[in-house]
């Protein structure tokens, strides 16, 4: 017998875990000495798992109550005195839905016909004449192409036009087509007013709603590849995964997206063609500041319970931080609009009215009252007082009290009464609740009139080695929290290389002469993400964007960008490796040769899309003559597939476009779930087969059980007629 085995029975009294203790030989991971036995010095019991386990509330049953919050606001009079009861009670009820229609014109006006003329007018016709449905488009959007509505979850159980609508925001969602994104969260990317030639940055992204927002405005002239770019950056390598999604739904080449404090982010270098380099100056920045958030409690009520007073106190240098390096970026001409979902003004006119002191005659406020018609807001506060966490609220720096004076600051409070029309604070946007039914929200929009002096650059620099330190001090414990280095250290990804083609790319002479591609076509606007092996995956830039990363892969940590162009395809049919991607066809189209490309009918590409089983592709003799003639001399493999709405004499048609593929005898088409679903309901073909309705379940169940119930009677009263029958 060993020695541990000895051990192990001599201490047969001891807990089961201790003798798996010594049997392994050494310290479980996250072990703690005596951890198990503290009980017992303690003259306590051995407390159960369940004790221990910390539950936090549901959301439901969360008391959307906070003494100090409605103390604190009503104390800054962030609204009118006659309004503020309605204020706190919209900010105790959930927060209605929205979503925007995106794409091109096309397809955004197939889609609003959808929504307006068949999904809504359902809901309205379904619905109780004492319950319509609240579902209008906000007015202030372009094109009513955003939409509101006031939906449970018990609406869209109980009738089946809100399940239908239901769904179809699912799917369409999933395709790109459709995006969820809150209200007021519109608002930034509009007033910012991108245009197509302009860089763009995202200095805070993620999630990535208004990233996406600023790409489709980047493409609103439906320039394939657009002059103009958007980089989008994030603190948190996470989340920066998050914006690689939504980027992804929109199939841009124009952004990239990058991984660092923005506080200190890097100057991103240009080459220009005689191989000079120079910084980047951006035309459009997007400062949308991380914020304590009490704007978003209708939908993030837990906010609620953490509510203090120290929160904007506690984030005000780090927005000024932000504010400052965006602003360094700024081109002169350009614009800045600074944002937050915080009711604050320590966070909201506080940070900008520091900025405007401390950069005098560079800056100024943009007046964007006419930008948006129909949109309710108040103006901007040029008064409010400052509260250390116990509220005690103060009017100048001098009557703070001692102990308070390291988290108040003098650059927090407001501008003196004679400087009010110096800074005009008042030309600032606060969206309350109470306003038209949405969150609260921050919007200020700074222009840029001139460089920075000599003097502000000096300060800047030395007020930016402070941050870096500040930056530096901040990452160290957020990556690595006690006890934790080496677990944080695995949740950071490494990303493959960006490696671009060269001049002389050897698969590129064989995708080039299959596809007819123009000469037109930069080749050295494609990457894949290996060095060496083979390449499976072709991605597609625009050139600005493959100048930011090749002068500045050394430098910046690049995440992501490009969108796939070319899959490889290994088909012995089929003389080029590599097939068409629908995610970069839109981008490629204009330089493919007229051999690949094939217009298809209507129910043609119906009878395709309905195909969900690759090894029965529908037979090329089963589709129509028109078909027949154009793929008779094509040569097996990849295709581009046209459909054009001719019916349609609107200025932007519905015209779709797909990557198909010619077999020897077949021909199908290359399309995910959510995509398909998205092109029949434009076609308006039938879905039923991918879009799973459970009241039409239930109704086919109860013509079962009618039918079963018309059968026993036929059999009941056949059995009383013999019965008669019988008896006479």
């Amino acid at each position: 017998m060993t020695k541990k085995n000895r051990l192990c029975s001599y201490f047969t009294n001891i807990k089961p875990h201790v003798i798996h203790f010594l049997k392994m030989g050494r310290k479980h991971n996250k072990f703690r000495k005596n951890h198990h036995f503290n009980h017992i010095k303690k003259g306590q019991n051995e407390p159960s798992n369940q004790e221990n386990t910390i539950t936090r509330p549901l959301y439901n049953d969360i008391i959307r109550e906070n003494e100090k919050f409605c103390q604190y606001y009503k104390t800054l009079g962030v609204c009118k005195k006659e309004e503020f009861d309605e204020f706190i009670s919209y900010m105790k009820t959930d927060l209605p839905a929205t979503f925007r229609i995106t794409g091109s014109k096309g397809v955004a006006n197939k889609l609003l016909e959808i929504v307006q003329d068949q999904l809504i007018k359902e809901c309205v016709n379904q619905a109780d004449g004492t319950d319509k449905p609240s579902i209008f488009p906000i007015p202030w959007y372009p094109n009513n192409l955003a939409w509101q509505m006031e939906l449970t979850r018990k609406d869209i159980r109980r009738c089946e036009a809100y399940y239908k609508l239901h769904n179809f925001l699912i799917t369409e969602t999933e395709n790109g087509t459709i995006s969820r994104q809150e209200t007021v969260s519109m608002i930034p990317p509009l007033v910012l007013d991108v245009q197509p030639h302009h860089k763009v940055l995202d200095m805070c992204a993620a999630p990535g709603s208004k990233t996406a927002q600023l790409l489709e405005l980047l493409h609103a002239n439906e320039d394939p590849i657009p002059s103009g770019y958007v980089i989008a950056n994030d603190i948190d390598n996470k989340r920066c995964y998050m914006l690689v999604h939504q980027a992804k739904r929109l199939n841009s080449p124009c952004v990239a997206i990058i991984n660092h404090d923005s506080a200190i982010l890097p100057n991103l270098l240009t080459t220009a063609a005689d191989g000079s380099t120079e910084q980047v100056q951006f035309d459009r920045i997007l400062c949308d500041v991380p914020c304590s958030g009490d704007g978003t409690l209708r939908k993030n009520p837990d906010i609620w319970m953490k509510w203090t007073a120290a929160n904007g106190l506690n984030l005000h240098g780090v927005q000024t931080r932000i504010l400052k390096r965006g602003i360094d970026l700024l081109a002169v001409g350009g614009k800045l609009v600074y944002s937050t979902c915080s009711i604050n003004p320590i966070e909201n006119e506080s940070v900008i009215h520091r900025i405007l002191s401390m950069y005098e005659n560079v800056l100024e406020l943009v007046d964007v009252s006419n930008v948006l018609p129909g949109l309710k807001y108040s103006l901007g506060m040029e008064e409010w007082l400052v509260s250390s966490r116990n509220l005690e609220f103060y009017k100048t720096f001098e009557e703070v009290d001692e102990k308070w004076r390291t988290t108040i600051r003098p650059q927090m409070f407001p501008p003196k009464p004679e400087d009010r029309d110096k800074y005009k604070l008042n030309r600032c946007i606060r969206i309350l609740p109470h306003h038209q039914n949405t969150g609260a929200f921050f919007v200020a929009v700074l222009k840029k009139l001139k460089p920075l002096t000599s003097k502000e650059k000096m300060c800047e620099v030395k007020e930016q080695a402070d941050d870096i330190q500040e930056s530096k001090k901040r990452a160290n414990e957020m990556n690595f929290p006690p006890n934790s280095r080496k677990k944080r250290k695995k949740d950071v990804y490494k990303e493959d290389p960006f490696v671009f083609f060269s001049d002389d790319e050897q698969v590129w002479n064989d995708i080039k002469n299959f596809y007819q591609i123009s000469d037109n076509f930069d080749s050295r606007c494609l990457l894949t993400r290996c060095r060496v092996g083979k390449k499976k995956n072709i991605y597609l830039t625009s050139d600005a964007v493959r100048n930011l990363v090749v002068s500045n892969q050394g430098n910046v940590k690049f995440i992501n960008t490009g969108i796939k162009a070319f899959v490889r395809c290994d088909n012995k049919n089929m003389k080029c490796a590599f097939r068409i991607a629908n995610d970069g066809l839109e981008s490629i189209y204009p330089y493919i040769g007229d051999s690949r490309k094939v217009y298809i009918p209507k129910d043609d590409l119906i009878t395709l899309l309905m195909n969900d089983n690759p090894q029965r592709s529908p037979p090329i003799v089963d589709l129509s003559e028109q078909i027949q003639k154009q793929v008779e001399n094509l040569s097996p493999g990849s295709c581009v597939l046209i459909y054009k709405d001719e019916s349609n004499s609107s200025e932007n048609p519905l015209v779709i476009h797909i990557s198909g593929w010619r077999g020897t005898t077949s021909s199908r088409c290359y399309m995910d779930r959510h995509s398909t679903v998205h092109l029949l309901r434009l076609l308006g073909g039938d879905i039923s087969k991918y879009d799973v309705n459970k009241f039409k379940k239930t109704s086919q169940n109860s013509k079962v059980d009618n039918e079963i119930d018309e059968v026993q009677n036929e059999l009941s009263q056949k059995s009383e007629d013999e019965e008669e029958k019988g008896a006479t």
